[in-house]
């Protein structure tokens, strides 16, 4: 279901035709629940999913209703837009995620939030060269506007200091919110042990690792 979502804005000349799809997602993700899947197979195996594993309808109505603002087809107009747009797209599928490895837990939640934002604004940035080329800048405009630079710039593949400066920008949020996941994580686990810095347990793996083991693999496949 990822992919045909994530296929739809690049395989449309109208957004009349990408909005027709959504709404195909849309109440096949509503029949599943009622128990009725579409005869079609990513849907039957998403319904199978969901019986087996008691995922949330939330969450794949968020990502749903977030592609479908997506076909605007425009830049985002702030930093925080775009981390909107991850938010209920990367981290929604990420909860999904967890759901289905049997965590339910808030900590692993807010992990899983920042690690979304920061994989959404890092495909923002590995995207840009290809749209540029299709003509299409979707980089904050805030940031651009920030350091004077304009969407021709990025079109014609200009690499002035202020262009580098947008990018280093842009990456540098996508940063904060990882480092706030690995301090969160022992901040959280150090409160647990009473602030005991030489509890055993703070020596231990981290128990977010299958997350992000998944997000390793998702990033090379995405």
């Amino acid at each position: 279901m990822w992919n045909w979502l994530r296929q739809i804005k690049d395989s449309i000349t109208q957004k009349t035709t990408g909005l027709m799809r959504m709404q195909f997602w849309r109440k096949a993700v509503e029949d599943i629940y009622c128990d009725n899947p579409p005869h079609q197979p990513v849907a039957v195996a998403l319904w199978r999913a969901v019986k087996r594993h008691g995922l949330s309808k939330m969450w794949f109505m968020k990502i749903i209703d977030e592609r479908e603002k997506n076909l605007d087809d425009r830049a985002y107009r702030n930093i925080q837009e775009l981390e909107t747009y991850a938010e209920n797209t990367q981290s929604a599928l990420l909860y999904l995620t967890l759901e289905m490895l049997g965590v339910r837990d808030v900590h692993a939640d807010h992990a899983a939030s920042h690690i979304g934002k920061a994989q959404g604004i890092i495909t923002c940035l590995r995207a840009t060269p290809y749209h540029c080329t299709r003509r299409k800048v979707f980089l904050p405009m805030d940031i651009c506007m920030l350091h004077g630079v304009s969407q021709e710039d990025f079109i014609r593949c200009k690499q002035e200091k202020n262009v580098r400066d947008v990018i280093y920008d842009v990456a540098s949020q996508a940063h904060i919110h990882l480092e706030h996941v690995a301090l969160d994580d022992y901040l959280y686990n150090i409160r647990k042990v009473d602030f005991n810095i030489f509890h055993p347990s703070l020596q231990k793996r981290n128990t977010l690792l299958p997350l992000y083991l998944y997000i390793r693999t998702w990033k090379k496949t995405y």
